[in-house]
């Protein structure tokens, strides 16, 4: 536990590893009520989810969906998706057209396990959420040997996302750095540059967060990522960073630079390839240099 809290890579997977051994060695104990420790002795270790998440559509949930499975697969973790706007799809275009570069090319590169979801119909509402829910267990239950469960939320207000959301051991909002976007986190006198209060999207996750706390589990670990960071406007971006920061402190979410406005992202979604896929080359800083500021952003993801 000790090293690999020292290396930074104290990993949900490596805890309920570490745990299962400790119960064996008698070391740990068994009449604990950590939900960990439990699942551990069932031998099961639940995978850890990561839910990208955001009210609003075109904040590039799906390309950092991808490219959050693809990074942690070349960490060698087995990894899973969940697509939960099958409807829309982006998500399971962008692993289809992978899939079919593959097959094409007989490139070696890992994929991840992949469900995806459609919203239910009917006029029972209460019918429909059921079915959902079950829809949602089943994927789940899919993936369970997986380490880590990437979600793909719908840019929308909706009971899958509600679902997607609530299962968060980790939440990403990617939120494009603009004040018509910001909304998407609380309601703004965009003269004043003050708060008036917290967004529908940002006391849904204060309510999940509430829930999962008193049923004993961890709180959710939410990060909001600023991508398409203005090059220009200076001081709307130190604006834009002062408000943010005041959520932040409200919210308890934690901030993240995130991706910025490159064509290369939409250019890689044809290929269903990622900046990780990339070949870097023994000497990256002649690399193009859009390219080579793109996969630090990755990295720092």
């Amino acid at each position: 536990c000790a090293m690999a809290r020292a290396k930074g890579d104290y990993t949900h997977p490596g805890r309920g590893q570490i745990r299962k051994i400790a119960l064996t060695l008698g070391q740990c104990d068994a009449d604990s009520d950590d939900a960990e420790v439990a699942a551990a002795l069932a031998g099961e270790v639940r995978p850890y989810c990561i839910t990208v998440g955001n009210h609003k559509g075109g904040t590039g949930k799906s390309t950092t969906a991808m490219h959050l499975a693809v990074g942690l697969m070349g960490r060698r973790h087995r990894v899973g998706c969940i697509d939960l706007d099958g409807k829309q799809g982006t998500l399971t275009h962008y692993l289809a057209n992978r899939r079919e570069t593959l097959d094409a090319t007989g490139q070696d590169l890992p994929m991840p396990r992949f469900e995806s979801l459609e919203p239910a119909t009917g006029r029972d509402r209460k019918a429909v959420e059921a079915e959902e829910r079950e829809r949602f267990e089943a994927a789940l239950s899919a993936l369970a040997d997986c380490d880590y469960v990437v979600l793909d939320t719908p840019g929308s207000d909706g009971h899958l996302t509600d679902l997607g959301h609530a299962r968060a051991d980790t939440l990403i909002t990617p939120l494009n750095d603009s004040f018509l976007d910001i909304d998407v986190l609380a309601r703004v006198d965009r003269v004043r540059r003050l708060v008036l209060g917290p967004s529908v999207y940002a006391r849904t996750v204060l309510e999940q967060n509430e829930r999962r706390v008193a049923n004993g589990q961890e709180p959710i670990d939410w990060m909001v990522m600023r991508n398409r960071l203005a090059q220009l406007d200076a001081r709307n971006t130190r604006d834009m960073s002062r408000l943010l920061e005041q959520l932040a402190e409200r919210m308890g979410f934690r901030l993240q630079p995130g991706l910025s406005e490159r064509v290369v992202y939409r250019e890689l979604f044809f290929s269903g390839l990622t900046l990780l896929d990339l070949p870097n080359g023994k000497d990256e800083t002649r690399a193009n240099p859009s390219h080579r500021n793109a996969r630090k952003e990755i990295r720092d993801l």
